[in-house]
């Protein structure tokens, strides 16, 4: 259990700021989409919905998106120790700066008191979670969001509130963003928690709106008064985690639905027959780059077996069979793999099958390996089952190459940070090189060696 108090130092955002957090993908937002769509956003205490979505709320308005705000608590145990300023004065006070800064976000929104007690929001699940279906009823469960604190911030109010909503959103198939307050306090960028997570950039306007939110928060951020026991809540140095250009989130996609590898050959068959390149493969710099360096990461100069999988129509497959006696590219989509076999032509050693893996597999073993955007496109267990098939089929010193897009994919329940975690975990390989950047991750694992 964390402990902590808000008068800790805690972790600079200077820290933050040289960690990789600023390079974390970024959650795609579709204006069209989001004017269908409903956000119901939780907060345990006034300020919560400021601090870490403010400039989230502000965005989904500009974009038109409904949003519906649920307040759990008045924040009325903020300064225990005051002697000028009872329970009930605070309470008061802080909910009149709820509503201005909420105002100040999302202009001409309502937002719903629960009226629960402050540090005693476990106790009072059922109620939560009935007031949050109440929120989210009357829409498509994929149209609602629910916007709530990490579950795991370490805040017993927020915990319990994050914990309700991912319980919510799992039962009715709605996606879920967590947003860390008190993490970025306590804890610091060699925490790996943080590695899944994505951004929301924030316009120099929403950023403006933001800090005008959280001034409204004076409660907070200055003291009550000269007194004892009246001492500002949220230093200076804890509030500059708040002042990023953009906001963190924690993003599980809607599970309801989710496609399995059935489904991506069935997808990607209708997607090639009406286009032959549709994701710009063999044009795109994007692609081109990540070709080069997906290549240039391979730490041997040739194989004497080579394996892709899903290897598309082959762009990839074809600089892979110059680097290898033999090749083998397995898709899933009969229609992407005659543009696949028609690249291949030329190298005679070289070859593609019709596969659905992991549930079918080729004959042989191989001591090159390579997943690139497709690991994404199982379920978790079709991915274990997979990557079990690589471990009995690569051989002894054998590089296996994992690379992804880093950005949350639509429909299906794992993305790319899952994919490598349980490619890791699993096998257990040690890892040859590694490379993450805002768009994807390039990874390298090697197979022990044979005891000796």
């Amino acid at each position: 259990m964390v402990t902590f108090s808000h008068t800790d130092t805690g972790t600079a955002e200077t820290a933050w700021a040289a960690s990789d957090v600023t390079a974390l993908p970024e959650l795609p937002l579709d204006t069209s989409e989001l004017r269908a769509m409903t956000f119901v956003v939780l907060a345990a205490h006034p300020d919560d919905e400021t601090l870490g979505a403010g400039g989230f709320l502000a965005t989904l308005n500009s974009a038109g998106a409904t949003v519906k705000v649920l307040l759990c608590t008045a924040g009325e145990a903020s300064h225990p120790d005051s002697k000028t300023t009872t329970p009930e004065q605070l309470a008061a006070v802080r909910l009149e700066e709820f509503h201005s800064a909420v105002s100040g976000l999302v202009p001409g929104s309502t937002w719903r008191f629960l009226e629960l007690p402050d540090g005693q929001l476990a106790a009072h699940s059922a109620s939560i979670a009935d007031a949050v279906r109440e929120a989210a009823s009357g829409q498509r469960a994929e149209d609602v969001v629910i916007v709530a604190p990490y579950r795991s911030d370490g805040h017993t109010d927020h915990d319990a509130l994050g914990t309700v909503a991912a319980e919510v959103a799992t039962e009715g198939g709605h996606g879920l963003l967590e947003y860390p307050i008190w993490y970025w306090l306590w804890a610091g960028p060699g925490d790996n928690t943080w590695k899944d997570w994505v951004r929301v950039p924030l316009s120099q306007e929403v950023q403006q709106a933001k800090a005008a939110a959280m001034r409204a928060h004076a409660s907070q951020t200055e003291p009550l008064s000269e007194h004892p026991g009246d001492e500002t809540l949220l230093s200076e140095t804890f509030l500059q985690h708040f002042e990023r250009p953009w906001e963190t989130f924690a993003w599980h996609p809607p599970k309801a639905g989710s496609n399995t590898s059935a489904d991506a050959g069935r997808i990607f068959d209708e997607v090639h027959s009406r286009e032959e390149d549709p994701w710009n493969y063999a044009t795109s710099w994007y692609e081109r780059r990540k070709r080069a360096l997906t290549l240039a990461a391979l730490p041997d100069e040739s194989y004497e077996s080579g394996l892709e999988l899903g290897c598309s129509i082959g762009t990839l497959s074809e600089e892979l069979a110059q680097r290898c006696r033999h090749f083998l590219g397995v898709d899933a989509s009969t229609a992407a793999l005659v543009h696949a076999q028609r690249r291949l032509a030329t190298f005679p050693s070289a070859e593609v099958q019709h596969l659905t893996m992991p549930h079918e597999w080729p004959d042989g073993t191989f001591d090159l390996v390579v997943l690139s955007e497709t690991g994404y496109y199982l379920s978790p267990e079709e991915l274990t089952e997979l990557l079990a098939r690589i471990q009995t089929s690569t051989r002894p010193g054998g590089t296996l190459l994992l690379c992804h897009w880093r950005h949350p994919i639509s429909g299906w329940t794992l993305d790319a940070e899952a994919v490598h975690t349980m490619a890791r975990r699993q096998l257990a390989w040690p890892t040859r090189g590694l490379y993450r950047e805002k768009d994807f991750i390039l990874e390298v694992l090697v197979a022990p060696d044979e005891a000796p």
